[in-house]
C-alpha cells in the first residue's frame, strides 16, 4: 500500500486529495481539502501574481505539506493551471512549491499543465462513477479563470476536447464589477460567454454526448443550494441531477444578488460568494449550448474531477 497525494491550484482555490493506492492499484480515498487562495486575483488585468496571492498561496500549500507529513505520503503530483499558465511571474510560484512539495518527494514541484491535459485528468475523474450506458459524456470543469469542455467514451476515447478562457474569476473581475452587478454588466457577461459557447462548438462534438457532467465549485454549490442542504454535503451532493429549467430560476437570483447576502448562506463557501455570480452566467450559458446540440435538459454533478485524475494516473504509473 502506497499513500500519494494530488494537489490542484486553480485559479480561485488550492485543493488537496490524499488516497492510498493497493499493489493491485486499488485506490482508496483518505482526505479532500480545500482552501480559497486566490491566486488569480488581478491576473487578468496585471499578468501578474500578486505578493498578497502568494503568500496565501504559500500558507495554504505549506498546511497541506503538514497533512501530508502526518499522513505519510511519499508521493506527490501538484499542478497548477490557468492563473499560472497566463503569469508573468509564475517562476516565484515555482520555487516555492518546490521548497514545500520538496519535503514529502525530492524533486517534486508544481507542473503547469495544458488545456488538454487538464480536460483529460477532469474527464478521468469525473467520470469515474458514471455507468457505461450514460456515455458518451461531456464533462465540464468551471473553474475560476477557465472551462474545460471534455467529450469522450466510457472506454476513455476522448472524442474532442476544448479550454474556454472563462471562468467565475474572470467573468466577474473583468465584467461584473458591480455588487451587485448592474442589468448592463449581466448582458456584456452573457453575451461573453454565448461568444466562447460558439468557440466550444467548433472544436468539441457536443453533440455526441448523452450525459453532461458539472464539476467543480460552482457546479457544486448550485447542487447544494437547489437542494436546500443546510451545510455543504459532498456525499449529498455527488451525483446529483440538476434540471436546467430549475437550474435558471437559481441563476437569475444568484446573479443579481449582492456578495453579502450569498455569504449568509452557509453552503456557499466565504471566498466564493463574491464569484458564484459570474459563474451562474457562465452556467446558464453552457446550457443554452446543450439544448441547442442535444436533447438534453439536466446536468450529473461529480464531486469527483481532476485530483481524482491525477490520483488514477499515480496508480496507472505505478502498476
Amino acid at each position: 500500500m502506497t499513500r500519494v497525494a494530488a494537489v490542484d491550484c486553480g485559479t480561485n482555490s488550492i485543493r488537496l486529495l490524499i488516497s492510498d493506492i493497493s499493489e493491485k492499484g486499488k485506490i482508496k480515498d483518505i482526505s479532500r481539502t480545500m482552501e480559497i487562495v486566490r491566486l488569480g486575483e488581478g491576473v487578468d488585468a496585471t499578468g501578474e501574481i500578486s505578493e498578497a496571492a502568494l503568500a496565501r498561496t504559500h500558507a495554504a500549500l505549506e498546511d497541506y505539506v503538514g497533512q501530508m507529513r502526518f499522513e505519510g505520503v511519499t508521493r506527490v503530483r501538484m499542478v497548477a493551471t490557468s492563473a499560472t499558465r497566463d503569469a508573468k511571474n509564475q517562476q516565484q510560484f515555482f520555487n516555492m512549491t518546490a521548497e514545500l512539495l520538496g519535503q514529502i518527494q525530492p524533486g517534486a514541484r508544481a507542473e503547469v499543465i495544458s488545456g488538454e491535459e487538464e480536460a483529460n485528468l477532469s474527464f478521468k475523474g469525473a467520470v469515474s462513477d458514471l455507468t457505461e450506458e450514460k456515455s458518451p459524456y461531456c464533462v465540464i470543469d468551471l473553474g475560476g479563470g477557465s472551462t474545460e469542455f471534455i467529450v469522450g467514451t466510457s472506454d476513455g476515447d476522448i472524442l474532442g476536447a476544448y479550454s474556454a478562457q472563462m471562468g467565475c474569476v474572470r467573468l466577474t473581475e473583468r465584467i461584473l464589477r458591480t455588487d451587485p452587478p448592474t442589468e448592463t454588466e449581466i448582458e456584456i457577461a452573457q453575451d461573453y460567454v454565448a461568444d466562447r459557447m460558439e468557440e466550444v462548438e467548433k472544436i468539441v462534438p457536443v453533440s455526441k454526448a448523452k450525459t453532461f457532467v458539472g464539476c467543480a465549485g460552482t457546479f457544486t454549490t448550485l447542487s447544494a443550494l437547489a437542494q436546500g442542504l443546510e451545510r455543504y454535503d459532498a456525499d449529498a451532493i455527488h451525483g446529483t441531477q440538476l434540471r436546467f429549467d430549475a437550474l435558471r430560476v437559481l441563476i437569475r437570483e444568484l446573479a443579481k444578488s449582492p456578495a453579502d447576502v450569498r455569504a449568509l448562506n452557509p453552503v456557499i463557501h466565504p471566498g466564493r460568494a463574491d464569484v458564484i455570480g459570474g459563474g451562474s452566467i457562465a452556467v446558464e450559458g453552457i446550457m443554452n449550448l446543450v439544448e441547442r446540440n442535444s436533447k438534453a435538459d439536466s446536468f450529473i454533478i461529480s464531486e469527483k474531477d481532476i485530483l481524482d485524475g491525477i490520483i488514477a494516473g499515480l496508480a496507472a504509473e505505478m502498476r
